[in-house]
C-alpha cells in the first residue's frame, strides 16, 4: 500500500457506513463496539502472511470506531484486534491478541486452520475460560478484503414471479456441480459451475421457477469434523453475513456471484439464499474467538440472565445472536439489504427462524426482527420463508409469523409421507395439507402460498432413500449412528436398501412418482430438493451435514432407465401444474356453491362417485382419497383481450393401500367424459390420454394416484360476480 515517508496515512474518516468501504479515492473503515477501549486496524500483504502494521482508529463516534485510508485500494487485506476488558463474568470477552474478522466484510481471502490459539483462553485451565490466552492466532484466520462492488449488471431485472405461481428448487452449490459432466473440472463445486449453460438450461427445461441455495455466507468448518477427516458440507456454521464462502468462487472475484445471479435470471429463475442469523460459528463460551465476541460479546450474543458467562441457547448450536440490540439487529438487516440491493437476489429462507422472532426469550410475531423486515421498503418487497421452529421453549410456530411471510411446513412432510406409507386414520389431516393447510395459514388474510410444502429437504432422507430404507444409515458421520432423526415415516417397501428385487423396485419407483405428483398438485408452494427427479441417493444417510462427497453430491452420470424417465414425469406435472391454475389457487378452497350456480371450488369424493359425508372423513382404515377441482370457481386466467377465463376442472383419485379398488367416475357442472391425465402405476406416470365418459367404474391400482381432467370447451366464459382473477 502506498505511503507518505513510510507512514500510512490516516485520517478521521466517517462513522457510516459500517465496514470497509471504497469510495474511489480511499477506504472508509468503521466498526460499531460499544463497550471496547480501542480499535486497531490490522493491515496485511497481499498473500495475508505477514502483518503491515497496526493503525489504531482516531475516532470514537455513536459507539463506531472509524478511520479513512486515502491510500488504501480494493484488494487491501485486513483485520481487527479489539482491546477492552476480559471479563467473562461480566459478559466481557476482548482480546488484542485475536485478529477478528469484520461483521460487514464483503470478501474473505482464505480459510481457517484450527489452531488453540483462536481461543481466548487457556485451553485446559482449571478456570477454563476465565483465563486468558495471549498467542496470537492471525497465522490462522482468513484476511477480509476491501472490494470494488463495480459490476455491469445491464438489463438484470428479477423476475418476480409471484408467490402461487412459484416452485422452489433446493440445492447446494457445491453438491450440485462436483460431478457434472458439463461443468469445466476447475469450475466444479463454485458459483461459476452453477452458471454454466447446460446446468442452467436443466434446470430452465426442469420448469423450476426459483433455486434455492443452501448457505452461501462464509462458514467454518467444526473442529470435531475436522479432526475426523470431516466438514460441514452444509453451511450453517455462518462466519460472515456479508461475504461469499470463498470455497464457491473459484476466480476469487464476488462478480462470479453477480454473474450466477444475472444468468439465471435471463432463464426467470430467482434466486433465494437460505440464511442463518440465529447464530454464529464462535459457538459457546468455550469457542473461539473470531469476530463477534472479541468485537463486542455482550452486545451481538443473548447471554444468560444468571451469568453473562454463558450464551442463551435456542438453536443447539451454542450461542444465539442478540437482535434485542439495535445495531445487531442494524448488521443483519443491513446484510440482507446487501444481498438484495447490491447482489440482486429475490429472497431469503432463515434457518431456525423462531430465534429470530424471540423477545425477551419468547416467541412475538412482532419482535423486533420481524417488524423491521415488514417496514422495509426493500426487504418488504422481496420472498420471505421462516423455518419456523428452534430447539428452545415453544420453539415450534408453524403459521405463527405474520402476513406477506410463507413457512415451510413440516407437518405436510410428515403428513403426505404416512399417507403414502399406508398408514390408518389420514384422510382428514392429509386433505387439509394438499389443499394448502388452511386449519394452520387461513387468517389474516394469508393466502395458500404462505405453506412451503415438500416432501424431503436436505435433511433427512432423499426422496429415493425413503421409499428404499426403513430406518437411517449415518454411520459414515462417525457417530454411532445416532445422529438424525428416527421418525422418518419412510418404507423400504419390502427390502432394505438396494435390491436386484424386480417387484420392489417397480414398486418404489412408483411410491416415488406418487410423493411427487402430490407435491407437484398440492395447493401453496411446493419445494422440489435437487436430485430427487433422477433418483439421488444418500445411502440411507439422513443426516449428511458433513458429508463433502459422493454421499451428498449429485449423481449426474450412471442415471438409470427408471430415473430418466422420473425427470420426464417431473418435468411433466411442473409443466401442469404452471399451465393450470386450480393446482396454484391464489385463495383457500371453502367448498361452497358459488351464488347462483351450482359450481363448487372442489368436491370431496368417494369410490362411488358421491360426495364424502362426515362419516366418511372419520373411517380410520381408509386409505384413498379423491376430490375434484372445479375450473369454473377459482381465479381465472386473463385472455390477451383481458377478459377472464376459467380452467379445465379435474379429478384425482390417490389410493394409498395395498389392494386396488373400484372408483366410478363423477358427474359435476357437466355431463363430460373424462380425459385420463397421469396414472402412476404405469412405467412413465402418464395416463395414456384414454378417454371415460361420466359413470364408468375404473379400476385404480394398489398405492397409484389417477388424474383426469374434463377439458373446457373453447367457448366457456366465466361466470359473473366471481371473484378476482389472478396472473
Amino acid at each position: 500500500m502506498p505511503t507518505r515517508r513510510g507512514r500510512v496515512r490516516v485520517w478521521p474518516g466517517e462513522p457510516y457506513p459500517l465496514g470497509a468501504t471504497w469510495d474511489g479515492r480511499g477506504v472508509n473503515f468503521a466498526l460499531f463496539s460499544e463497550n471496547a477501549e480501542k480499535v486497531e486496524l490490522c493491515l496485511f500483504d497481499e498473500a495475508g502472511e505477514r502483518e503491515l502494521g497496526r493503525l489504531p482508529l482516531p475516532e470514537y463516534t455513536d459507539e463506531v470506531w472509524h478511520g479513512y485510508l486515502p491510500d488504501a485500494r480494493p484488494g487491501q487485506l485486513y483485520g481487527y484486534r479489539v482491546h477492552g476488558p476480559y471479563q467473562p463474568e461480566r459478559g466481557h470477552r476482548f482480546n488484542p491478541h485475536k485478529l477478528l474478522i469484520d461483521p460487514y466484510a464483503k470478501a474473505l481471502r482464505g480459510t481457517l486452520v484450527w489452531n488453540e490459539a483462536h481461543f481466548g483462553y487457556r485451553l485446559g485451565d482449571a478456570a477454563e475460560d476465565l483465563s486468558f490466552d495471549e498467542r496470537d492466532n492471525a497465522r490462522f484466520v482468513p484476511k477480509c478484503q476491501v472490494v470494488d462492488p463495480a459490476f455491469t449488471w445491464g438489463e438484470d431485472r428479477p423476475p418476480r414471479t409471484p408467490w402461487h405461481e412459484t416452485i422452489f428448487y433446493e440445492l447446494h452449490v457445491r453438491g450440485f456441480t462436483m460431478r457434472h459432466p458439463e461443468v469445466a473440472d476447475d469450475l466444479q463445486g463454485t458459483f461459476a459451475g452453477l452458471a454454466s449453460h447446460e446446468v442452467v438450461r436443466y434446470l430452465r427445461d426442469l420448469g423450476i421457477t426459483a433455486v434455492e441455495l443452501m448457505p452461501v455466507h462464509a462458514f467454518l468448518d467444526d473442529r470435531h469434523l475436522v479432526e475426523k477427516g470431516l466438514s460441514n458440507y452444509w453451511g450453517y456454521n455462518t462466519l460472515c453475513f456479508f461475504a461469499p464462502d470463498p470455497r464457491y468462487l473459484s476466480s476469487g472475484r464476488l462478480g462470479e456471484f453477480k454473474t450466477l445471479v444475472q444468468v439465471l435470471h435471463e432463464a426467470g429463475i430467482e434466486v433465494i439464499l437460505d440464511v442463518v442469523y440465529n447464530h454464529t460459528a464462535e459457538g459457546s463460551h468455550l469457542g473461539p474467538t473470531l469476530s463477534f465476541r472479541g468485537i463486542d460479546n455482550a452486545s451481538y450474543y443473548k447471554l444468560s440472565r444468571e451469568s453473562a458467562r454463558y450464551y442463551q441457547d435456542f438453536t443447539g448450536c451454542g450461542n444465539a445472536f442478540n437482535l434485542h440490540h439495535p445495531r445487531v439487529l442494524q448488521l443483519v438487516t443491513d446484510s440482507l439489504r446487501y444481498w438484495v440491493e447490491e447482489m440482486h437476489v429475490d429472497g431469503f429462507r432463515f434457518d431456525l427462524a423462531s430465534t429470530l422472532a424471540r423477545r425477551n426469550g419468547a416467541f412475538d410475531s412482532h419482535a423486533g426482527f420481524v417488524d423491521s423486515v415488514r417496514q422495509d421498503p426493500v426487504l418488504s418487497r422481496v420472498k420471505l420463508i421462516a423455518e419456523p421452529w428452534d430447539l428452545g421453549q415453544d420453539g415450534y410456530q408453524l403459521g405463527n409469523f405474520p402476513a406477506g411471510w410463507a413457512e415451510w411446513n413440516d407437518r405436510y412432510r410428515d403428513v403426505v409421507r404416512r399417507f403414502w406409507k399406508g398408514d390408518e386414520g389420514m384422510l382428514g389431516e392429509f386433505g387439509s395439507r394438499i389443499t394448502g393447510s388452511s386449519d394452520i395459514f387461513d387468517r389474516r388474510g394469508r393466502r395458500p402460498w404462505a405453506s412451503v410444502n415438500f416432501v424431503t429437504s436436505h435433511d433427512g432422507f432423499t426422496l429415493a432413500d425413503l421409499v428404499s430404507y426403513g430406518r437411517k444409515h449415518n454411520e459414515a458421520n462417525r457417530e454411532g449412528n445416532r445422529d438424525g432423526t428416527d421418525a422418518n415415516h419412510g418404507w423400504n417397501c419390502g427390502a432394505e436398501g438396494p435390491t436386484d428385487d424386480p417387484a420392489v423396485r417397480r414398486l418404489r419407483a412408483r411410491q416415488r412418482r406418487n410423493l411427487l405428483a402430490t407435491l407437484l398438485l398440492s395447493q401453496g408452494v411446493p419445494l422440489l430438493t435437487a436430485g430427487d427427479e433422477i433418483g439421488r441417493t444418500q445411502q440411507g444417510n439422513n443426516n449428511a451435514y458433513c458429508q463433502d462427497n459422493e454421499i451428498s453430491w449429485v449423481r449426474w452420470q450412471g442415471i438409470g432407465d427408471d430415473d430418466r424417465r422420473l425427470l420426464e414425469f417431473v418435468s411433466r406435472l411442473i409443466r401442469l401444474r404452471r399451465e393450470h391454475i386450480v393446482f396454484h389457487r391464489y385463495r383457500f378452497f371453502h367448498g361452497r356453491r358459488i351464488r347462483g350456480t351450482n359450481i363448487k371450488d372442489i368436491h370431496w369424493l368417494r369410490p362411488d362417485g358421491l360426495e364424502m359425508t362426515a362419516q366418511d372423513w372419520a373411517v380410520p382404515y381408509a386409505r384413498c382419497l379423491a376430490f375434484a377441482l372445479s375450473g369454473e370457481a377459482g381465479e381465472y386466467h386473463l385472455t390477451p383481450h383481458g377478459e377472464p377465463e376459467p380452467d379445465d376442472t379435474f379429478l384425482a383419485i390417490l389410493n394409498a393401500g395395498h389392494e386396488p379398488l373400484a372408483f366410478e367416475l363423477p358427474a359435476l357442472e357437466r355431463n363430460r367424459e373424462w380425459e385420463r391425465l397421469l396414472d402412476t402405476a404405469s412405467e412413465d406416470g402418464l395416463g395414456g390420454g384414454a378417454v371415460h365418459p361420466v359413470g364408468e367404474s375404473v379400476q385404480v391400482e394398489a398405492r397409484s394416484f389417477l388424474l383426469f381432467v374434463q377439458r373446457r370447451p373453447p367457448s366457456a366464459a366465466a361466470p359473473r360476480g366471481l371473484p378476482g382473477t389472478a396472473r
